[in-house]
């Protein structure tokens, strides 16, 4: 699922794409639960609007409009924003991905999976978004209306600090690991950044939330950032789905030390990395580097 990493490098890279451009055709598949504003809604909206910006809340994408309506994108699980002429075998489905030659790549072009394709007025790159799960979202949103998904978010993990970690984890049972991921207290974090940020921390993650720390607390802020601004920097994890707005892989994937990585030997002690399962989702971590 992509992350805020995953989320802010789509955004920095499709903004140049969107941002300035003028609507001139919207296409979609037919309503579904991927379309939380009928499609024939966004089409009379959107269509002869110029989008004027493109801002990141957590994992959200917000666009702003010339009319002052704004759209609002959410990736899911397994969506990809990306502009046409784009190559990756990622944007590709199980079975075309099977008849490619090894090494080969072909270009992509608009499935049953690509729910929503935007035309510009300038006759420059179209805009899809691509959704295999349908675990995505789009909204529109009236000017002044407000957004209960985005109401709800707690603090961005880009500037998350411990002592509102610390705050946040008092009198709280949950595992500190389902703690990180929930988005009310901190805004964008998920699976990967979560686990690789309790490792930098030195807490296991089935710790008790209430039994963290001030101090521990600190280390686990700045270690979210700190994972979250790396991965940034790397292009996000292309583990499954993921890939930029231009076709490119993300890199952080290969900068791993516990996400993943069962049995592996930690980078930092040689002892083998376990996997646990909390509420339904796995955890890994060092149990030497980790208490």
């Amino acid at each position: 699922m992509p992350e805020l990493p995953e989320v802010e490098v789509t955004r920095q890279r499709i903004a140049p794409v969107l941002v300035g451009r003028r609507i001139a055709e919207l296409a979609t598949t037919p309503q579904s639960y991927f379309f939380l504003t009928p499609p024939n809604e966004l089409r009379a909206a959107l269509v002869g609007q110029r989008l004027l910006s493109l801002d990141r809340f957590g994992k959200y994408l917000v666009a702003g409009l010339e009319d002052d309506h704004r759209l609002l994108l959410h990736l899911g699980m397994t969506g990809q924003l990306f502009s046409s002429g784009v190559v990756s075998v990622r944007l590709l489905s199980a079975t075309a991905r099977a008849s490619l030659a090894p090494e080969a790549q072909a270009e992509f072009s608009p499935d049953d999976h690509t729910h929503l394709r935007i035309a510009f007025e300038d006759g420059g790159p179209e805009v899809f978004f691509r959704d295999v799960r349908k675990f995505g979202k789009v909204q529109l949103l009236a000017p002044g209306q407000a957004s209960e998904r985005l109401d709800r978010l707690g603090t961005d993990a880009l500037e998350i600090r411990g002592d509102e970690l610390f705050e946040a984890t008092r009198k709280r049972s949950v595992a500190i690991k389902n703690l990180l991921l929930d988005q009310a207290v901190i805004a964008g974090t998920g699976n990967i950044y979560a686990d690789e940020a309790l490792f930098l921390g030195g807490v296991r993650p089935r710790r008790r939330a209430s039994r963290v720390s001030r101090q521990e607390c600190h280390r686990i802020a700045d270690a979210i950032r700190q994972v979250m601004r790396r991965s940034i920097e790397t292009g996000g994890s292309s583990i499954s789905d993921y890939v930029a707005p231009d076709g490119s892989d993300g890199a952080y994937q290969d900068e791993r030390r516990v996400y993943a990585r069962k049995n592996e030997p930690c980078h930092s002690c040689g002892t083998a990395i376990k996997r646990i399962v909390i509420g339904q989702r796995s955890a890994h971590y060092c149990p030497a580097c980790q208490r």
